[in-house]
């Protein structure tokens, strides 16, 4: 059966959208499919009808399934850090930057469309370049927060990224358990919460203020 009228014409005038337009088209449409069935039973097939393209024209943006995945992840990886960084540098109080690194993976878990699951719970992870993309991230996160925490404690930079990776596992933890209890928890409460479990350990390593590091 042929596609309404209405549906076709808006293929049509979707077909002139500049190339980067289309491409943020199509991750959006790719994200949808990969969050809803998973890498392994997505088809490209499903995502041009999502997007309202030709499978030719999808194949202009992305060469294969595995290329579009990358370039989605890259994406999402690429907001959260994006996120953690603008927490950490938004303000030079320390418990607001904690509350903003917490809160900043709340937003993004919480964020519409669900694409952490890409980034935190994908079915891909066995893929070298995946794993690799999303450890970068990680570890991208972990090193915004370990620079703030090594240039206001005097810390040595092995034992600053320890803490920051706690302080990450933390939030993205707590995050995903209350992704689905957020109906007994607002956002803000949890927020609060995890940022003073945070805040009463990180405080009890004082700012540096000219003087020598802390001795270990």
């Amino acid at each position: 059966m042929s596609l309404p009228r209405p549906a076709a014409s808006t293929a049509r005038r979707s077909s002139r959208l500049p190339r980067g337009a289309r491409r943020l088209q199509l991750l959006q449409a790719a994200q949808e499919v990969f969050v809803a069935q998973g890498f392994h039973a997505a088809a490209m097939d499903d995502i041009a009808d999502r997007a309202g393209v030709s499978k030719p024209v999808l194949y202009q943006h992305f060469p294969g399934k595995r290329e579009l995945y990358l370039a989605l992840l890259e994406q999402q990886v690429t907001a959260l850090t994006e996120r953690v960084r603008q927490a950490m540098s938004g303000t030079d109080d320390n418990r607001t930057r904690v509350d903003g690194a917490v809160g900043a993976y709340f937003d993004f878990i919480n964020d519409e469309g669900a694409a952490f699951r890409l980034v935190f719970e994908s079915d891909l992870r066995n893929d070298d370049e995946v794993r690799e993309l999303a450890d970068r991230g990680h570890h991208a996160c972990v090193e915004a927060i370990a620079e703030v925490i090594e240039a206001d404690t005097g810390l040595d930079r092995e034992r600053s990224l320890l803490l920051a990776s706690g302080m990450t596992g933390l939030a993205e933890t707590s995050a995903r358990w209350w992704l689905d209890r957020k109906g007994t928890v607002s956002r803000d409460e949890a927020v609060a919460l995890m940022t003073a479990l945070s805040w009463r350990g990180i405080s009890r390593f004082p700012r540096l203020e000219g003087g020598e590091a802390p001795a270990h």
